[in-house]
């Protein structure tokens, strides 16, 4: 059967089943399953190539209509989570950890509650209308810390797995990993200039105006916008950047114990669509759960779906799906570093006493106009060559903000990183003396160096403005009456 016919022969099948969802909005979203089927649809495709094993046409076409951020913001469709569904709510302390009442099963959570209250705190204090942060552990997939406030209404439940927010710039991981995986090397340069705010189709010509240049590493760590829609448009497909978001997980289903929303992305065919896509401005979704889950995978080159009950010992190990290939995770890993090395997070990162050592990630930001909402995004894991955390953290601010997520993000990544060490090296083994006797090292204190950190696990700064400003700058200018004083917690 020729490669059209089956492919139409498969689709088929999958447009009427979508046909028959009707029009409900992603807020509608069903829960998901608990044990969602990964390999049951299949492209009959003799190049669909191995990282697409078993993927298929699974998260190719976005299973409910994806709503357009500029005229219809999911997030005014916004509703709490039912009781019912709200895990954290029912579980109860016992013996120092959150644990479910014997009649709903009496399973153990993975949250660990002093980091929990520590982030939630932070967002309390400062007031976040909107605000959300998930930790988890890259190499298990348990979630260490699943926090969210709402300043604007109280009562709001459910901000982790929602996928009402805007990716922004956080799609550009998926972006870089599709470039990468094409052959596009970190050190390839391109110029250009204007895209900050937005893209123009002039825009992707090449100017005698262009009068900055940045190599794929770079443009990741600064989130350079132009420089991201002219590789698109250069190197990918509309199909191959489809691909590896349905790899990473965008379009399908993350199994969860709370209901959890499909993380939609539209990727449009047309050519200047698909590099405004590509650039992190497409009408693309993304909930902070699975925000952390990208950062863990892209962290280890593997997918986990995240882990809220501790296993029993009877328990089998969910399986884990390898989604980059060592070279491409390690290339992602270099680049997304440029973020807090030289990009849009390193103020933030250099804040003094505050430091996470060996930390990447990456930035976002957008806004809706009317009404206004500033969404500003950090997604992110550390130590970098060998992953403990993984952290997504988001906030929704209206004109006047305390803070924005890069600074959630990072304390959320240093107080977890503080609860959960590393561990201890072994004691080294006892070696001969030396037959020639070696001079004593010297106890005189060492000069020059810096300061050595001395803040407790919950001590909070208060956001440095200049580090906000330089975060916010990555793709929408700051509100006029931006960073209002905070008092610390």
């Amino acid at each position: 059967m020729p490669r059209s016919q089956a492919l139409l022969a498969t689709l088929l099948p999958l447009a009427l089943v979508l046909g028959a969802m009707g029009t409900s909005s992603p807020s509608e979203v069903p829960a998901v399953p608990e044990s969602p089927d990964a390999g049951a649809v299949v492209e009959a495709s003799a190049d669909a190539g191995t990282a697409d094993a078993g993927t298929g046409l699974l998260g190719l076409v976005p299973p409910a209509p994806v709503p357009s951020r500029e005229k219809a913001p999911p997030i005014a469709q916004l509703r709490s989570l039912p009781r019912k569904d709200d895990v954290l709510a029912q579980a109860k302390l016992s013996g120092g950890r959150l644990v479910l009442p014997a009649g709903k099963g009496g399973a153990t959570l993975t949250v660990d509650p002093p980091l929990q209250a520590q982030i939630t705190r932070i967002m309390q204090d400062y007031q976040v209308p909107y605000g959300a942060a998930v930790v988890l552990e890259p190499s298990t997939g348990r979630v260490l810390a699943l926090a969210e406030h709402s300043q604007t209404d109280p009562s709001m439940r459910g901000l982790t797995t929602r996928a009402v927010f805007p990716a922004a710039s956080i799609f550009k991981i998926v972006t870089g990993s599709a470039l990468l995986e094409a052959g596009v090397a970190p050190s390839e340069e391109s110029c250009f200039h204007g895209g900050k705010r937005g893209l123009s189709e002039r825009l992707l010509e090449d100017s005698t105006r262009d009068g900055a240049c940045h190599t794929l590493s770079s443009a990741m760590g600064k989130s350079a916008n132009v420089v991201f829609a002219k590789l698109t448009r250069k190197y990918l497909s509309a199909d191959a950047l489809r691909r590896m978001a349905a790899r990473l997980r965008f379009n399908r289903p993350i199994a969860f114990p709370i209901p959890t929303d499909v993380s939609l992305a539209s990727i449009p065919e047309d050519e200047f669509g698909l590099a405004n896509t590509g650039a992190g401005f497409g009408d693309v979704y993304l909930s902070p759960l699975h925000g952390a889950a990208l950062a863990a995978a892209s962290a280890t080159g593997v997918w986990r779906d995240p882990v809220l009950f501790e296993p029993s010992l009877e328990a089998s190990v969910a399986p884990a799906e390898e989604v980059l290939s060592p070279e491409v995770t390690r290339a992602l890993t270099g680049m997304l570093e440029e973020t807090v090395t030289h990009g849009t997070a390193r103020r933030v990162f250099r804040e003094r006493g505050f430091r996470v050592e060996g930390a990447v990630g990456k930035t976002g930001t957008l806004a809706d106009k009317n009404p206004f909402r500033d969404y500003s995004w950090f997604v992110g894991f550390a130590p970098k060559d060998n992953p403990r955390v993984a952290v997504a953290a988001v906030i929704v601010n209206e004109p006047l903000w305390r803070i924005r997520a890069t600074w959630l993000g990072r304390e959320a990544m240093r107080l977890a990183l503080e609860r959960f060490p590393a561990p201890a090296a072994p004691p080294a083994v006892p070696q001969e003396a030396p037959l020639v006797a070696q001079p004593a090292p010297s106890t005189e204190p060492l000069s020059g160096g810096e300061a050595v950190s001395t803040a407790s696990a919950v001590e909070v700064p208060v956001p440095e403005a200049a580090a906000q400003a330089e975060e916010a700058s990555e793709e929408e200018a700051l509100p006029p009456a931006a960073n209002a004083s905070a008092p610390i917690p």
